[in-house]
């Protein structure tokens, strides 16, 4: 599908505008993954002027925008001349029942609401596209030929009629909206019960993590020295009992270490102050390197990083997202770990990016819950607590973070802290 919209397009471009940070990263990123040409912009005013001097071939706008928002832009734009035939395409919420009305008014040719699923852009985008291309779309019985999803269709409707018939699903449509609403607002009284027995959890596994670390110190202390004794009249295969032994003692104190770094993460209070990001990665990667004598990675991280933040917290983060990026590059046979920022539409937005095994990007939306893991313990070891906690502390310092991976070919985690 996305060739036939290249092929459409041909040397022509989309506009988008969204002024949501996370939001335009993933339109960039929708456009770059099917190879479409673009313009991003933070607001319509910049958007409209460039419009004005090089006119695109399809325009994708948000309605809610700080100064000339989504009705305003789409009136302005349909408003020239050159430009009243493109195709506009509004992202919207759509939950008020006058903003179909306020579409029409402003000229638009399509709605969807966020969040959008990627496939369905994609087929707006080609529907939109594929009936602006066809020339012989009135025929002589006054009709309308138009494309729906990869299906021609023949449309002899009057223009009242196709109105009547369009506000009439869109009134359905608002009608399972209430009934969701209504749904949510049961769900959110038993959430009040959730939130209680979330906090009764998170009592719990303090309390549990505390009362297992003695015994697990006594267990890697005692295996240790078994293993280290050098006169040691153990065979080979109770010395390899005693290895897995204490093996499993450490992943059990990674995992106490994490559940209890994810309890905390949502109860301490931020200290903010002046942090030295730069310093405190090349610290991290010196100590996480010893995990991996024999691997030889090529570590890249920008100087001069900056940030105001809890020091504890970013500690954190740093240390499971540059840990996770050098376990997952570690069977490349050219490991690469690049931590860097760039400005991004007003904002510092910084990123770890590695060349390792990746994941499917499908599943991104889980990847910040407790206890998810993309590969098995056989591949990885692991506890899938840490990015749950990481996504907890970037909350608290009301930052975003996100994550854009394909399957062999490495991940890329972008975050913000403020």
């Amino acid at each position: 599908m996305s060739e036939n919209v290249k092929s459409i397009l041909g040397d022509r471009y989309i506009l988008a505008v969204e002024d949501s940070l996370v939001q335009a990263k993933r339109l960039e990123h929708f456009f770059v993954k099917n190879d479409l040409n673009y313009n991003l912009f933070p607001n319509a005013e910049e958007a409209f002027q460039f419009a004005k001097s090089y006119p695109p071939g399809l325009l994708i706008s948000d309605v809610v925008m700080p100064g000339m928002d989504g009705y305003e832009f789409c009136k302005a734009f349909k408003a020239i001349p050159y430009l009243a035939d493109i195709p506009v395409i509004l992202l919207t919420s759509l939950q008020d029942s006058q903003d179909i009305i306020k579409g029409l008014q402003a000229g638009a040719n399509n709605f969807i609401s966020k969040p959008y699923d990627e496939k369905y852009l994609l087929q707006r985008i080609d529907n939109l596209l594929s009936n602006q291309f066809i020339s012989s779309s009135e025929s002589s019985s006054g009709g309308l030929d138009l494309k729906f999803r990869g299906d021609m269709f023949h449309i002899t409707s009057g223009k009242k009629q196709i109105l009547d018939l369009l506000l009439s699903v869109y009134e359905t449509a608002m009608q399972r909206n209430e009934e969701l609403a209504s749904t949510k607002s049961q769900l959110e009284k038993s959430n009040e019960d959730l939130i209680q027995a979330n906090s009764d959890l998170e009592s719990f596994s303090r309390t549990v993590s505390h009362d297992l670390k003695s015994p697990l110190s006594v267990i890697i202390g005692f295996a240790s020295i078994i293993l280290d004794k050098s006169d040691s009249e153990i065979g080979r295969e109770e010395r390899a009992y005693v290895k897995h032994i204490l093996d499993s003692a450490n992943e059990m104190t990674q995992l106490v270490k994490d559940l209890l770094a994810f309890a905390q993460s949502g109860k301490v209070d931020i200290k903010e102050e002046d942090i030295d990001l730069s310093s405190m990665a090349n610290e991290l990667v010196g100590s996480l390197l010893l995990r991996y004598p024999e691997i030889k990675f090529k570590i890249e991280i920008d100087p001069g990083m900056h940030t105001k933040a809890d020091q504890k917290m970013v500690h954190v983060v740093l240390d499971n997202l540059l840990g996770n990026a050098l376990k997952y590059s570690s069977k490349n046979e050219n490991p690469v770990v690049v931590f860097g920022q760039k400005e991004y539409f007003g904002s510092t937005l910084y990123f770890i990016k590695d060349n390792g095994v990746g994941f499917d990007a499908a599943n991104a939306d889980k990847l910040f819950q407790p206890f998810v893991r993309y590969h098995s313990g056989s591949e990885f070891s692991g506890t899938g607590v840490g990015l749950s906690t990481v996504k907890r502390i970037i909350d608290k310092h009301k930052g975003q973070i996100w994550a854009e991976s394909e399957v062999g070919k490495g991940s890329v985690f972008y975050f913000t802290l403020n």
